[in-house]
């Protein structure tokens, strides 16, 4: 699946409609294979991103969490750190 697809699900705060929307448009251009796609298939391609989302915020909705909600900032953290670790980036300057 796409790296840029993120888990959205029992977060606090939760995903914003922009968050969803830019799943919903990753998902589309992976699965079509285009991140543009020609004026012909631009509609489809549009109407897709908009009812995947729609249907993605729906889904976030009605998830029933068994645990507490994660926070953004500790998560974000915690990948920060392991992409560090694994040496994909450079730690940031002093």
């Amino acid at each position: 699946m796409c790296r840029s697809i993120h888990n959205l699900h029992n977060f606090e705060p939760a995903a914003t409609s922009d968050e969803v929307q830019a799943a919903a448009l990753q998902y589309v251009r992976k699965i079509s294979g285009t991140t543009k796609p020609s004026k012909a298939n631009q509609e489809a391609f549009d109407r897709a991103v908009h009812e995947i989302a729609h249907i993605t915020q729906h889904l976030l909705q009605d998830l029933v969490a068994t645990v507490p909600p994660k926070n953004r900032e500790e998560e974000a953290e915690k990948a920060r750190a392991r992409a560090l670790k694994s040496g994909r980036y450079a730690a940031p300057a002093a």
